[in-house]
């Protein structure tokens, strides 16, 4: 061991090792996604039997090795367990959880995509927003978060501002962003249909005020079901292209609807 180190993180998942003990992937602020191991955490009596179970944020008390961590304690001061309540709510934050480790990286700062995954799942436990909003929402954001978001201003074709005022606008996923309808009809080699989908101003506002916002306002608003299902339609095909992978956690959240 090279040390001892202090940082605030949550517990994306957790895997038993040997007969007693867990390996955490935990995301932090300070080092972006690590793993640790929480010795004897199994065990009835161990004082990391609660804080080593997925969304246990807090602060932790970590042993620094060549390649991995060991907890020595923890402070935790959110277990959501309301979230844990609701059988559906406890679907979408596994999903949020896997979604924040494929997605973030070891030694990087990562306390902007921590706070995104955190307000996401408190807004789990509301009863004013749909859950796939919140999804979807949790979704582009935590890819901006991490600098891959959509282009959702411009036309990423020709750099047309103004989306806005468009007569009609387009979301192209494997380009990464919104086309105006002049530079989608000069795009012959897209056939109609494919890749694509016609996006409304709503969906366009909403999308823009979501990257945008300050993360206190981002999960305070709801959308009609039309920009629901639009907003919707485009991150399931953006993430398709542009991160190309099916979380295992998606399975059950397809059975929810």
């Amino acid at each position: 061991m090279t040390g001892q180190v202090k940082l605030t993180g949550m517990v994306l998942a957790a895997m038993p090792v040997g007969e007693y003990d867990r390996r955490l992937t935990i995301l932090t602020k300070e080092r972006g996604k690590i793993s640790a191991f929480a010795r004897g955490a199994r065990k009835p009596t161990s004082a990391l039997l609660a804080s080593s179970q997925p969304f246990s944020f807090g602060e932790f008390i970590l042993y620094e090795g060549k390649s991995s961590y060991n907890v020595a304690s923890c402070d935790i001061s959110n277990y959501f367990a309301q979230l844990r309540e609701d059988i559906e709510a406890i679907y979408y934050g596994m999903y949020f959880c896997e979604f924040a480790a494929y997605l973030t990286k070891e030694n990087l700062e990562a306390g902007e995509q921590l706070k995104v995954l955190y307000m996401a799942l408190r807004a789990l436990t509301k009863e004013a927003i749909p859950k796939r909003l919140v999804r979807y929402i949790f979704e582009l954001r935590f890819l901006a978060a991490g600098g891959e978001m959509p282009q959702v201003f411009d036309c990423v074709h020709c750099g047309k501002q103004d989306m806005l005022k468009q007569e009609r606008v387009w979301f192209l996923a494997g380009e990464g962003g919104l086309y105006c309808d002049t530079c989608r009809a000069e795009k012959t080699a897209l056939p109609a249909g494919q890749d694509e989908v016609l996006v409304g101003t709503s969906t366009i506002y909403t999308m823009q005020y979501i990257v945008s916002t300050p993360l206190n306002k981002l999960f305070t608003f709801t959308v009609s079901e039309e920009v629901l299902r639009e907003f919707g339609d485009v991150m399931k095909r953006f993430l398709e292209k542009q991160v190309g992978r099916t979380m295992k956690s998606e399975q059950m959240l397809e059975i929810l609807g």
